[in-house]
């Protein structure tokens, strides 16, 4: 696993009140792009410091474009600054032609246990192999540069083949084991390999839109992630993750529309 930390490859520079530099990392990509994720979690970090609130509560990216590694542009827009949330508008653009748009919301996340969860997933997960998931490259021959980032460890090994349930079910940790926060959350929820593995082979499954919720802050340790493919039909497939943290919390909770291609 690298060493380089999430914090360090998501950073980015202030030129204005509301103008970002960014490095988009090629070590952080499938197939030469880079992660969805991680595109949202480098808009996140510009938001924050636009923002008058800390933490990430919500963002959603519409993924127009799949930029190439290097430098890029983030532009923020502040929509409105009330008392509990802000919420904002961020623009990742690569040579002034824009790549990503999102919306967020952010707040402050609070520490109370929940009033109510019994509509939230209670996964059994099974034991993890002492082991990280191994390929570099999918069946399909497209190269997974970001399985040298971070460590993911499946309780039930991909190369046993498809389930039939759409399911993948992980534990997952950041390089040199950085404690996740609410901004690299946000990474989290799209850091699995496409759900339809567990259904049929397919290309590259590149994301068109990405919602994620921030629940609470993340005790420190890796996250388990569940992620479920719902309806794949028309070349599209909509997925959903839920993130629970070391102390069993769910921190995160995410859903995707994404392009698909089986066979």
């Amino acid at each position: 696993m690298s060493t380089t930390t999430f914090a360090a490859v998501s950073a980015v520079k202030q030129r204005s009140d509301t103008e970002f530099s960014v490095d988009l990392s090629p070590a952080w990509t499938i197939g030469g792009r880079p992660n969805g994720g991680y595109l949202l979690a480098a808009i996140a970090r510009a938001a924050t410091v636009v923002s008058g609130h800390p933490d990430v509560l919500a963002a959603s990216a519409h993924y127009l474009r799949s930029p190439e590694p290097g430098p890029a542009e983030i532009e923020v827009e502040v929509l409105r600054t009330g008392r509990t949330a802000t919420q904002l508008r961020g623009r990742l653009l690569k040579d002034g032609v824009p790549q990503v748009e999102a919306l967020l919301t952010l707040g402050v996340l609070g520490e109370a246990e929940p009033f109510w969860q019994d509509g939230v997933p209670q996964p059994k997960f099974g034991p993890f192999p002492e082991e990280p998931w191994g390929p570099d490259v999918l069946s399909s021959g497209i190269p997974i540069a970001i399985r040298d980032e971070i460590d993911v460890y499946f309780d039930r090994p991909l190369a046993d083949g498809p389930s039939g349930r759409g399911e993948l079910r992980a534990l997952l940790a950041l390089p040199g084991d950085e404690p996740f926060d609410p901004v690299s959350l946000l990474f989290a929820v799209d850091a699995l390999p496409p759900a339809t593995l567990d259904v049929a082979p397919s290309g590259w499954v590149p994301t068109l839109e990405l919602t994620a919720y921030v629940r609470a802050h993340p005790a420190p340790g890796p996250v388990r992630v569940l992620h479920r493919a719902h309806l794949i039909g028309d070349g599209r497939v909509d997925e959903s993750c839920h993130v629970w943290d070391s102390a069993g919390t769910l921190v995160a909770q995410g859903t995707q529309l994404a392009g698909i291609r089986i066979g």
